[in-house]
């Protein structure tokens, strides 16, 4: 059993909100356009998922390499069961317009950040978004969550991206308060 799935199997599931965290339901709500193809990856239970969708939103994906947060988004949405891919990001050549990042950049080992890059610049449209959260507190090879700072992310996505917004995130959750960048980046 993968380390994710096991982690679901055993409740250990402390980055889970148990709802679409502020900073991203603030970025879904000023969306004007509902046929964006929209990606979730590393979604887990997928709030932002069902937010989107209760929104208007029907061009949206889940992709998550452990299988019981999918079953968990497919109860819930049992119409969208083919919106739901279980399988490894890193594997996926569907293009979109926008993804949304949340707590699954700073999931993967740190040392995967640069296929994270490649692999988001390959998957989106010309002028497509990477938009969302990503951590900011000092990188430690304890995690995951593994942390990394505002510098870091620059100088990692500015090659491929065009840096539209980074900042601090003024309306994170309680647990992420003042440990949350919000950014747009943008497909060269």
């Amino acid at each position: 059993m993968n380390y994710w799935e096991e982690r679901y199997q055993k409740g250990e599931t402390g980055w889970d909100a148990g709802k679409i965290t502020t900073p991203i339901k603030e970025y879904i709500d000023q969306l004007t356009n509902k046929n964006l193809k929209i990606l979730i990856p590393g979604a887990g239970n997928g709030y932002e998922f069902d937010y989107l969708i209760e929104k208007g939103f029907k061009n949206v994906y889940v992709i998550d390499i452990a299988e019981t947060p999918l079953e968990n988004i497919k109860k819930r949405k049992p119409e969208f069961a083919t919106h739901l891919l279980h399988a490894d990001f890193f594997s996926l050549e569907t293009k979109f317009d926008l993804i949304l990042e949340q707590t699954f950049f700073c999931a993967l080992p740190p040392e995967m950040r640069p296929q994270y890059v490649e692999k988001m610049a390959s998957i989106l449209n010309p002028k497509g978004k990477l938009a969302g959260l990503l951590f900011d507190f000092p990188l430690t090879s304890e995690g995951p969550p593994f942390g990394g700072s505002k510098e870091e992310y620059i100088n990692r996505f500015a090659p491929k991206f065009e840096i539209k917004k980074l900042e601090r995130s003024y309306n994170s959750i309680k647990p992420r308060e003042n440990k949350e960048l919000f950014f747009i980046f943008e497909v060269k």
